[in-house]
């Protein structure tokens, strides 16, 4: 009895998850598809660095629900086709805080929230919402950043098409030990060949 009412949590747990992403993406069009792009790849390079399995399950289910606090962006924001206003910037800046303020509510998501607050950090410290620089970012949000920038570069948005899968390996390589973590950039090994083809055949 105990483990059927596990699973059917675990189960109803998930459907909530579903439910969430798919409210953002009815919200913000260009972002149709980005957030289970952004769980593939990372899950991806969670398995290539050979991480516990439970530690995958928490950074994949934060990598679903990492754009969750776009939720409150209004909407007019999110797909803007000019430049946005510093104002407006600023707002955009705040969905991971948001986020995580929508997630912490739930016990049993707080270390999903906490890997959700960070994953516009920097490694050089030049990222938001606290400015944590390099190990002081939790892994999980480390690596859901390189695979967040990766599919939003690789993804046509309002404001701009999509970049080349070469335009987008350039970018992150040139970022290594400033924006991203040198050693995950450089884990990523063979798995390019496999995003190129699953990004550039999917992406919007």
């Amino acid at each position: 009895m105990e483990r059927m009412k596990s699973v059917m949590n675990n189960n109803i747990s998930y459907d909530i998850m579903k439910c969430l992403v798919a409210s953002l993406e009815a919200k913000d069009i260009y972002t149709g598809g980005h957030s289970s792009r952004v769980a593939s790849m990372t899950f991806d390079l969670c398995k290539k660095l050979d991480l516990p399995t439970y530690q995958i399950s928490i950074i994949y289910i934060a990598a679903q629900l990492h754009d969750i606090g776009k939720i409150g962006i209004p909407d007019y924001i999110l797909n803007k086709k000019d430049s946005l206003t510093k104002d407006e910037w600023d707002k955009i800046k705040s969905h991971p805080e948001i986020g995580y303020s929508i997630l912490i509510r739930s016990n049993k998501l707080k270390k999903i929230a906490k890997l959700v607050l960070h994953h516009h950090e920097r490694w050089d410290g030049k990222g938001y919402p606290h400015g944590l620089k390099e190990k002081q970012i939790p892994l999980g949000s480390r690596i859901i950043a390189i695979c967040d920038t990766i599919d939003a570069m690789t993804s046509n948005r309002s404001y701009r098409n999509r970049f080349t899968f070469k335009e987008s390996y350039d970018e992150i390589i040139r970022n290594r030990g400033t924006q991203f973590d040198p050693f995950l950039v450089e884990s990523i090994g063979d798995l390019w060949a496999k995003w190129e083809k699953y990004l550039m055949g999917n992406s919007m």
